[in-house]
């Protein structure tokens, strides 16, 4: 066993599980259902105990998958392998998402571990930019460069990797809760005909938290009446990318993955 998957809730990239030569140990944070029952679940309080048990099992490479919201921390039952790491972690706990994730994956690859995103492991993760389900009409591409200026501006608060735009306007923007519950905000009556616009944040650190879309968000787009999703070409995962482009053409919805325009 050499690689550690740190999962968080929801969906495993198959294609990630797949280009592995062997199983990985699935680790959970308590809280957090992963798609695949974990081999080990710890609590925050007890990292250092979880690194030197990495160590025991003879891992030597980790990979973050699937989202994961700031836990609630007991001071009293942080154990003595843990002691040493909280200055770093109550600085993760304090920070945006993107800072938080920096002081985790500086603990780890502290501990000896190398850190490696999914993407470098699945390379098949990330599209290919073009139009791969389709047509995206004139009316996008021009309203297109916004969600590059909305999410510049919510990268400088450190918050959120999505937005909805139509007619020249950002309708929504995505907050701590995600991508699918800013959906899940949205009717026909008051985002009809918009379209999802993702992808990373600038400067973010693309070994954990590399934005994601999959068969739900695009359930959640037909719902709200968008007209297609639009992302950042490699940039942006898609999970299960067959299905997901069945999905959208059976729902007459286009998927741009889009080249992002130099600075």
């Amino acid at each position: 066993m050499t690689l550690a998957l740190i999962a968080g809730t929801g969906d495993l990239p198959p294609a990630l599980i797949e280009a592995l030569d062997a199983p990985p140990l699935v680790c959970a944070l308590e809280g957090f259902e992963p798609a695949v029952p974990p081999d080990l679940r710890f609590r925050l309080e007890h990292l250092g105990s979880l690194l030197a048990t990495l160590k025991d099992r003879g891992v030597r490479t980790v990979c973050m998958a699937g989202a994961v919201r700031r836990p609630a921390i007991d001071p009293a039952a942080i154990d003595a392998q843990t002691a040493p790491l909280v200055p770093t972690i109550l600085t993760a706990l304090r920070a945006g998402d993107d800072g938080a994730l920096r002081a985790v994956i500086s603990i780890f690859e502290g501990a000896g571990f190398a850190v490696r995103p999914a993407h470098k492991i699945a390379p098949e993760l990330l599209p290919p930019a073009g139009v791969p389900v389709g047509h995206v009409p004139e009316a996008v591409r021009a309203d297109a460069p916004l969600g590059d200026t909305a999410l510049r501006d919510m990268g400088r608060a450190d918050l959120g990797q999505a937005c909805v735009i139509r007619d020249g306007a950002v309708l929504a923007r995505e907050q701590d809760a995600g991508t699918d519950a800013l959906l899940e905000g949205l009717t026909p009556e008051t985002a009809g005909g918009g379209f999802l616009f993702k992808g990373p944040k600038p400067d973010q650190d693309r070994r954990a938290d590399l934005p994601v879309i999959g068969p739900r968000t695009v359930l959640g787009a037909a719902a709200a009446g968008l007209s297609g999703i639009v992302i950042e070409a490699d940039g942006v995962m898609v999970l299960h990318r067959a299905e997901v482009e069945r999905a959208m053409a059976a729902r007459g919805l286009f998927l741009w993955v889009r080249e992002r325009p130099a600075p």
